[in-house]
């Protein structure tokens, strides 16, 4: 009886876990879904894997083709700093908040998503030669 007892409180404590880590992930997706969209890019890649990641450096505007860099060990730990200091300045913030990007992904990209930041695109200046 009692061996029936524990096993039930068991279950409803990994119940109780899964229920806030699958909160927390939807969470995680309608933020990144809104940082997407917020850049102009469609926010379902997120749901994609890989397309995910490339849509993701054109928010950093980098070039797509770095995907095949995030796949090389040593590597795509630098391609990921630089993306995330990419996706800083175009949502006009500083390498302090790259950091964040970087290492508390949870708290700082809700916070590109829900908070004031805008998506500025990084204007280049054509110059024509008449």
């Amino acid at each position: 009886m009692e061996e029936t007892l524990a096993t039930g409180g068991s279950n409803v404590t990994v119940l109780i876990i899964l229920i806030i880590q699958l909160a927390i992930i939807i969470f995680i997706i309608a933020a990144m879904w809104k940082v997407f969209t917020k850049a102009g890019k469609p926010g379902w890649a997120i749901l994609i894997p890989f397309y995910n990641l490339y849509i993701l450096l054109k928010v950093a505007g980098k070039p797509g083709w770095w995907l095949i860099l995030l796949f090389i060990p040593i590597v795509n730990i630098v391609i990921s700093i630089i993306a995330a200091i990419g996706i800083a300045n175009n949502f006009g913030k500083g390498v302090g908040f790259a950091i964040g990007l970087l290492l508390l992904p949870f708290i700082f990209y809700p916070i590109l998503a829900f908070g004031s930041a805008e998506y500025q695109v990084a204007s280049v200046e054509i110059t024509e030669s008449t």
